[in-house]
């Protein structure tokens, strides 16, 4: 690694809100005339076992004794994942940058935790990490969330908005000349829960959703949720879905394809809203996250965007890892003391270089 060539490389992980498994992406950044590059050169992904899915589905009522120490044991687990990666690919990394798994978000009471002790994961793994990146900018008083956005800006900003459909809905765009993100709302969390209920892990392909038919009632439910009527920049996170969302679930007698169908309904009304309400330049649409292998999602997001962006679905691969890949750009930032969380997208008072840096037993960052 070397600040003149201002060239890295890097391993980004990712656990999102879905609890589909841990994204890890190993990549290379360079730096040239002020313009950030990079390669995507490896990727892979880990599912979740039963146990670990329920565990870190569960791990919001535990207490805090147990909750440190899932936090050591989750950490661990983060570093065999990422030895084993680094190992079958003779990778060498200069840093790891791993977002954790998001247990509370509460920005508003300045309250976020990832779990995944990083200086677990370093003393696992030998190479440096980088992680706790949300709450230096809650401290300062945002949202902590989203993060993408910095990697939007520098490596994607050639799109007219950026959308990530994973758990939860996210979107980054440029507004007066600066860039502009918040959490839409659902996604995945939603869509995974009711197929969860059919027996599945996920509606693949929105199969089962596409079999189905919209129940208003539910519809209107859903869309009249208070969150979506408030101002950005805001952001949302798994207590939202269970203290708000679950209830209306249950409390509806629709069949489990009829609150499929109107789910995808639904993330793809809020996300068209959004659209016309906010994203004006006329230009692409980059989607990315687990929702645009959702055909049927895909379909329906058609045909609630605006006639002056078009949706963009990348291959595969980048369409996967995306976050985990911006991840490791974050940890690139951080590690040169760059700004990679942005206040105009969090609402903080500043921008910030959030994140911690742990060096792997008896070695010191130089």
């Amino acid at each position: 690694m070397s600040a003149a060539t201002a060239t890295y490389t890097a391993l980004g992980l990712m656990s999102g809100t879905s609890l589909d498994g841990l994204d890890l992406a190993y990549a290379r950044f360079s730096r040239t005339a002020g313009q950030w590059a990079y390669e995507l050169l490896q990727t892979a992904s880990v599912p979740y076992t039963a146990t670990w899915r329920q565990t870190l589905q569960q791990a919001i009522n535990r207490s805090a004794a147990k909750l440190a120490d899932l936090d050591l044991e989750y950490g661990r687990w983060l570093g065999q994942q990422s030895k084993s990666f680094i190992e079958r690919y003779n990778l060498q990394p200069d840093l790891i940058a791993s977002h954790g798994h998001t247990v509370f978000h509460q920005p508003g009471q300045g309250i976020t935790l990832q779990i995944g002790a990083g200086r677990e994961l370093a003393n696992r793994t030998g190479y440096p990490v980088i992680n706790n990146f949300r709450q230096l900018d809650v401290t300062l008083g945002g949202q902590g969330a989203p993060l993408v956005p910095i990697g939007d800006e520098l490596l994607f900003g050639n799109y007219a908005a950026c959308l990530n459909l994973g758990g939860i809905a996210n979107i980054s765009f440029r507004k007066q000349g600066q860039r502009v993100a918040f959490d839409i709302g659902l996604a995945n969390m939603l869509l995974n829960h009711l197929a969860n209920q059919a027996g599945k892990l996920f509606d693949a392909g929105g199969c089962v959703a596409r079999t189905g038919r919209v129940d208003h009632d539910l519809l209107r439910q859903l869309n009249s949720l208070p969150y979506y009527h408030l101002p950005y920049p805001k952001s949302v996170g798994y207590e939202w879905f269970v203290a708000e969302v679950q209830p209306l679930l249950g409390l509806s007698k629709a069949s489990v394809a009829d609150k499929l169908a109107t789910a995808v309904e639904h993330v793809a009304m809020q996300t068209g809203r959004v659209f016309n309400n906010y994203v004006t330049d006329i230009g692409s649409v980059l989607v990315t996250g687990g929702g645009a292998l959702n055909d049927f999602l895909m379909e329906r997001l058609t045909a609630f965007t605006p006639a002056h962006l078009k949706i963009v679905i990348p291959d595969r691969q980048l369409l996967e890892f995306k976050e985990a890949l911006i991840f490791a750009f974050m940890g690139v930032l951080r590690w040169r003391n760059e700004v990679n969380c942005l206040c105009s997208v969090t609402g903080a008072g500043k921008d910030c270089s959030g994140g911690d840096i742990f060096p792997p037993a008896g070695k010191s960052r130089k």
